[in-house]
């Protein structure tokens, strides 16, 4: 699996990269976890809102904070 975490930089971009760690971690999940800060690289994933978590291209979460809770949801349904 691999996630991408796109997204400037911002303090809520770091969370959402910890809270994708995290939830990783805690899932055991061997996911290769990449942070994109380029703003037109994310542009043409899609990203319109940031921070966006990407799995294996499709985005699943943008504009917001995801908690570790909701990504291990998210990453069990998908693996």
């Amino acid at each position: 699996m691999k996630i991408v975490v796109a997204g400037p930089g911002c303090p809520r971009c770091q969370a959402t990269e910890r809270n994708v760690m995290n939830a990783c971690a805690e899932l055991n999940l061997a996911a290769e976890v990449a942070h994109v800060t380029r703003v037109e690289e994310f542009a043409r994933m899609g990203v319109t809102l940031t921070p966006a978590v990407i799995v294996d291209g499709k985005i699943v979460v943008a504009g917001r904070v995801p908690t570790v809770d909701e990504l291990k949801t998210l990453f069990s349904k998908l693996c």
